[in-house]
């Protein structure tokens, strides 16, 4: 039984999920001034995405993550910032017999260097690495993070000096992780997400999760999370195996069932469910001390 852990809130996402909740964080503004929100709702980080804020479709756009990350940083509430680099390796596909050419309007193709601008730019704490390629949902899209592309971003990542957050999709994710670590590519405390439920990499049963979770690096810290009505009840699961928690409006858009949340509300249900289990909810610095991070800005 764990007896204190962290939570993290993924604030927004990349996902189609402005059309299902009024108040998806959109602009800059919003998206700060939630994560601001879910930091004193009790979270210790806010993961951040950003979009096009007159279409609310993801982007990548480096000024948005200035503005976001400045406003963060000016606050006077706490929270370690992190910064996805997931963005840039949206591959569509044609249907069926004719794969080819991609779907130019929904394909998102760019180098290690270019989906890291951001961070190189910024200095987060930390960023996300997405430890494989996979089917990612429904139609044919396909995220693209192939060998090279990802020893050459957690080569980029460690020269920064920001810790990555490894996205584990599935488990051979963590075969992938485990030879980054071989070849020197990965600084401990090595930061793992198992990120379950996700169409198609591991469902969120809880057999699956004992395999993910017995597979892992040793003396990593790991954090998990899964989607929509299965939020919140893996927050209970948490501490029983060890793990840190991730919520927010990234993965899950209700409350309760017709109830939509906050990213606040969200954090501040999952402080209730550990609270109640007796499990202390760590602070930003002590989560930096856990980690080992750099505080940057």
């Amino acid at each position: 039984m764990k007896s204190s852990l962290f939570i993290t809130c993924a604030v927004t996402g990349a996902g189609d999920t402005v059309s299902g909740h009024p108040n998806v964080p959109v602009t800059p503004k919003e998206i700060a001034d939630s994560a601001i929100a879910a930091a004193k709702a009790g979270a210790a980080i806010a993961h951040i995405h950003v979009r096009n804020p007159e279409t609310g479709q993801a982007a990548r756009d480096v000024a948005y993550y200035r503005e976001v990350v400045e406003r963060i940083r000016d606050a006077d509430t706490d929270v370690v910032i992190n910064l996805t680099a997931g963005m840039g390796g949206d591959l569509v596909l044609g249907a069926g017999e004719t794969p080819l050419p991609p779907v130019a309007a929904q394909t998102d193709m760019a180098g290690p260097t270019e989906r890291l601008a951001h961070v190189a730019e910024l200095l987060p704490e930390i960023c996300t690495l997405d430890c494989g390629t996979m089917n990612f949902s429904l139609g044919d899209y396909i995220m693209v993070n192939t060998p090279s592309i990802l020893r050459e971003m957690a080569r980029q990542v460690q020269a920064l000096g920001v810790r990555p957050e490894l996205e584990v999709f599935d488990t051979g994710h963590l075969v992938f992780v485990k030879q980054l670590l071989k070849e020197g590519l990965l600084d401990h405390p090595v930061m793992i997400q198992l990120c379950m439920g996700v169409p198609y990499g591991a469902p969120n049963d809880l057999l699956t999760l004992q395999a993910m979770t017995s597979q892992l690096p040793e003396d990593s810290v790991y954090s998990m999370f899964s989607l929509g009505r299965f939020q919140l009840p893996y927050v209970g699961v948490a501490p029983m195996i060890g793990s840190n928690i991730r919520v927010g409006l990234e993965d899950n858009l209700y409350l309760s069932r017709g109830k939509l949340a906050t990213n606040a509300e969200l954090v501040g249900r999952a402080v209730t469910i550990l609270e109640a289990m007796n499990v202390e909810v760590m602070k930003p610095q002590a989560v930096r001390e856990l980690l080992k991070l750099r505080k940057q800005g």
